[in-house]
């Protein structure tokens, strides 16, 4: 926008009235484009600040080689990824690195998972022996209905109705102590 190029050079002339009005004119469409570098709504903001504070304070020079707003983008740019360099020096993850957990390890939902298999292998142990032995073999060994009936010397239309029975017996243990389960 050759306006807005016109508007700069009058705020580098002592106008500050014309720095508002690129702000106003840029101020969310670069904070979404910022948003899109760092994958967070608040930081975008900050560096969208430290840019237009560059412009009051530093007062680069406008060339007039690409157009306005892909010169004040590229030094939004510019300054997001100096922000995401200096962001990786500092150990924001030290404290995970200090445990060896691994950015995608969440304590809380591994507790969550062990408590369950817990409770799945107390329900489990309720059950009728055959039960438990075709729920194992078929869910925690992956062994197929072919392998399941030959382990247990078995049909296989019988291994089909003891995994039947099995897992709606598993349901209704599991229900009864209260187990919350997605999927079974």
């Amino acid at each position: 926008m050759g306006n807005d190029a016109d508007r700069y050079r009058r705020f580098l002339n002592g106008d500050d009235n014309e720095l508002v009005m690129i702000i106003d004119a840029y101020y969310q469409g670069l904070s979404l484009y910022l948003n899109s570098i760092v994958k967070n709504i608040c930081e975008a903001e900050e560096i969208m600040q430290e840019t237009f504070v560059k412009l009051a304070v530093k007062k680069p020079k406008f060339n007039g080689k690409s157009s306005f707003k892909t010169w004040l983008y590229a030094i939004a740019r510019n300054t997001a990824l100096n922000y995401l360099r200096e962001r990786s020096r500092y150990a924001e993850n030290s404290i995970d690195e200090a445990f060896q957990l691994s950015d995608e390890t969440d304590i809380e939902q591994q507790y969550l998972i062990e408590e369950r298999k817990i409770q799945l292998h107390t329900a489990m142990k309720k059950l009728n022996p055959e039960y438990a032995q075709v729920l194992y073999l078929k869910y925690f060994e992956d062994f197929d209905t072919d392998s399941i009936a030959k382990i247990m010397k078995k049909s296989k239309r019988q291994v089909g109705d003891l995994t039947y029975r099995a897992k709606n017996a598993l349901k209704n243990e599991l229900e009864r102590t209260g187990f919350i389960y997605e999927k079974l």
